[in-house]
């Protein structure tokens, strides 16, 4: 079973070495990711959930994690998970119920913290 608390930590460490070896382009895909993802029309929140969708779509385990995370910071209930999860599977398929299960896995080892 995976482990999406340690995914996130895993992919943080990643992206520290990578950032140490290629500052300019890490640094500049952070500035793009915080550009988009701050308040305006869209609430944050709102993002993350949108980033979470496209993530299980995409079957990226780091991105489940951390936009799973982020998420419930950004106050995203249990609820509004799942039917994230849910337009992910009808925009992705048989793959994306199978991310999506697993991101559900996330969202509740996110949510016991």
């Amino acid at each position: 079973m995976k482990n999406y608390k340690e995914i996130n930590t895993e992919q943080n460490t990643f992206a520290r070495e990578y950032k140490r070896s290629s500052p300019v382009m890490l640094d500049s895909f952070m500035a793009m990711h915080k550009a988009a993802m701050q308040e305006g029309a869209l609430s944050n929140k709102l993002k993350e959930l949108m980033a979470l969708s496209i993530g299980i779509a995409a079957r990226c385990d780091g991105c489940i994690a951390a936009h799973t995370k982020a998420s419930i910071q950004a106050g995203a209930t249990r609820q509004e998970l799942i039917e994230t999860i849910n337009v992910a599977v009808m925009m992705g398929g048989g793959p994306s119920l199978v991310y999506g299960t697993q991101a559900l896995s996330a969202v509740d080892e996110f949510l016991a913290e």
